[in-house]
């Protein structure tokens, strides 16, 4: 991916989201969009510099194309990780500039860095330096209730110039105080104009707009307005069937025939092979489609059997079947199940 590809690359994308767009998520996502950019959840330097490297940025070759969001503030450590996201495959590393949570707070890096735009100037400067893909920023439009434009346009040029060409913007303020990162995504008020702005004043940029968007009128009110690409969060987890109209609608392509059922029938099949590979329970994978079905009849007792506990022990292709079985209450069907065998003695 490059900037001169952005109205195709960066066109519609799947926001970083903590503890959801894991491996599982991407996988699933993919299955509906061909194009859309899917973003990792945010990874820390210190996971990488110090952690597990593997369990970080393992992914799925199907995932592409797929980006990788870092968290940290040191511009070594990031572009350690710059190079092994790339080493790993990533086609983007993005530098989170716009996470207001108190543990990210801790670790000086996320929303606050908008603070110290030389600093994130360095950051993004390491990356550039050390990997061939391309270095991409994530950010709010402002910090606390200050809404002045020019805190926000000034710290964006300041990070163009080390390099980065890239912005995704979430048009609303950061408040660093008093406010739950749930709350700072719904109570800050949304100012898609000031992302407009930006757009008009560095058209030079590949400039995509974050926050509240969740509708195909929404979105084509941003992209007909100018801007490069939207970026959609929760939205698209809980809707995921949205994303089967992406490809069709905003990167021309013929519509592909999808369906629910195909989808389910693909996510069983990866589960299993998730299963067989690295022992992931079916329940780790399923959580991420309870979306599927919203708004179709029997969706709430589809959703109670990929989420009932007691069926974990169950072959996923097993869960399927009682899943697809319309007559039977979920609890019935766990009293017709096999027990488990008792585990072995260690």
């Amino acid at each position: 991916m490059s900037p001169s590809a952005a109205p195709h690359a960066w066109r519609l994308s799947v926001a970083p989201m903590m503890d959801w767009t894991d491996r599982h998520c991407r996988y699933f996502h993919r299955l509906m969009s061909r194009h859309a950019l899917l973003y990792t959840e945010m990874v820390t330097t210190g996971a990488l510099v110090h952690g597990d490297v593997e369990r970080h940025l393992r992914f799925n070759v199907e995932e592409h194309p797929v980006a990788l969001q870092l968290g940290g503030s040191e511009p070594a450590d990031l572009a350690h990780a710059a190079r092994l996201g790339e080493r790993w495959g990533y086609g983007e590393i993005n530098l989170n500039c716009g996470c207001p949570s108190e543990r990210v707070q801790r670790g000086a890096f996320g929303a606050c860095l908008m603070n110290e735009p030389p600093l994130v100037a360095d950051c993004v400067k390491a990356m550039v330096d050390a990997v061939a893909v391309p270095v991409t920023v994530k950010h709010r439009i402002g910090i606390g209730r200050s809404e002045e434009y020019g805190f926000v346009r000034d710290f964006v040029g300041t990070v163009a110039e080390a390099g980065c060409r890239v912005f995704a913007v979430h048009a609303r303020n950061a408040w660093l105080e008093g406010l739950s990162p749930k709350e700072n995504r719904e109570i800050p008020p949304l100012r898609y104009d000031v992302v407009h702005r930006l757009k008009a004043e560095f058209p030079q940029l590949v400039i995509t707009i974050n926050g509240g968007l969740a509708t195909d009128a929404a979105v084509r009110q941003a992209l007909d307005g100018g801007l490069d690409g939207a970026m959609i969060g929760r939205e698209a987890y809980h809707n995921p069937w949205w994303l089967a109209r992406w490809d069709a609608l905003y990167f021309g392509e013929p519509d592909a025939g999808l369906t629910r059922e195909g989808i389910e029938d693909a996510m069983v099949d990866y589960m299993a092979r998730e299963a067989a590979l690295h022992g992931t329970p079916w329940s780790a994978i399923a959580r991420h489609m309870l979306g599927l079905r919203n708004g179709l009849p029997g969706a709430r007792r589809w959703r109670q059997v990929w989420s009932d506990h007691r069926l974990k022990h169950l072959p996923a292709h097993e869960v399927l079947a009682i899943a697809r079985t319309p007559l039977r209450e979920p609890a019935a069907v766990v009293q017709d199940a096999p027990e488990p065998a008792p585990a072995a003695a260690s």
